[in-house]
């Protein structure tokens, strides 16, 4: 597997190229274009400020910045697997013309939802400050946290997106079951609402320690549940490899299938 990380950065450039390619596409034709890498997030803020301020009124304080912190993480998550797994599919065309570590384009899509996710904190961090809530220090736990996010992400994607092109329903019923899993991770409420002898379960969403993480440093203002996030990050450690296991047995026939 180093060998394969080795290869992996030898076509870094590629790399580069793809995730540039990927975020110029998703504003092509677009008269504001790479604005709207701001626009979208600032609109969704005004949007749940006005409605949670207005006509569904919560009982937890500043709920539109709550609600948009968990939001802009769970973004990433979604738009990764989503986008990533017809990735291969997608580029077909491109898989039949040179080699190249297969790899590189499903890590295209997740480093380019990564990139619009860090460019989202822009308007963030703003609402943060405007609703009084401040930043503080912890924040500097964010690319921690982060590193965490997509360590378990690129393995995610990986398998999603090789075991796609083996079984085209997979990408229909991901669309799915990512909705199950939005309302099984604590967005639109805390965690402190969901019954003791449930949470249990909540806690075995890795989604779950991520989203309390960003609330704990954004909302909260305290250090994040260090244990919790050590052992996921062991375990997205773990699952890396395994990724990048599963993808490196199946990618061999992806050209011909695609």
């Amino acid at each position: 597997m180093i060998k394969k990380i080795i290869e992996i950065y030898r076509y870094r450039e590629m790399l580069r190229n793809l995730i540039s390619k990927e975020l110029q596409v998703r504003y092509k034709n677009s008269v504001l274009g790479f604005f709207w890498t701001f626009l979208n997030p600032l609109l969704m803020l005004v949007v749940y400020s006005f409605v949670f301020s207005t006509i569904m009124k919560s009982d937890i304080k500043d709920f539109s910045v709550f609600l948009f912190i968990g939001l802009l993480a769970w973004n990433y998550i979604a738009g990764s697997v989503i986008q990533g797994t017809g990735c291969l599919v997608a580029n077909s065309s491109l898989l039949k013309k040179v080699y190249f570590p297969r790899e590189v384009i499903p890590l295209s899509i997740v480093f380019a939802n990564m990139i619009n996710y860090i460019l989202s904190m822009i308007i963030l961090l703003v609402a943060l400050l405007i609703s009084g809530i401040g930043i503080h220090h912890y924040i500097l736990l964010y690319p921690v946290i982060l590193l965490v996010q997509t360590i378990f992400l690129i393995p995610l994607v990986l398998i999603l997106s090789v075991v796609n092109v083996y079984f085209r329903d997979l990408e229909h019923t991901v669309n799915v079951l990512i909705n199950l899993w939005f309302f099984t991770t604590p967005i639109v409420y805390p965690i402190s609402i969901v019954p003791e002898h449930l949470r249990i379960f909540f806690y075995l969403n890795p989604a779950t320690h991520i989203v309390e993480a960003y609330l704990a440093i954004m909302y909260y203002k305290t250090f994040p549940n260090l244990p919790a996030l050590f052992w996921m990050f062991v375990g997205s450690l773990i699952f890396f490899w395994f990724g990048l296991f599963v993808f490196d047995r199946l990618q061999r026939r992806v050209a011909e299938e695609v």
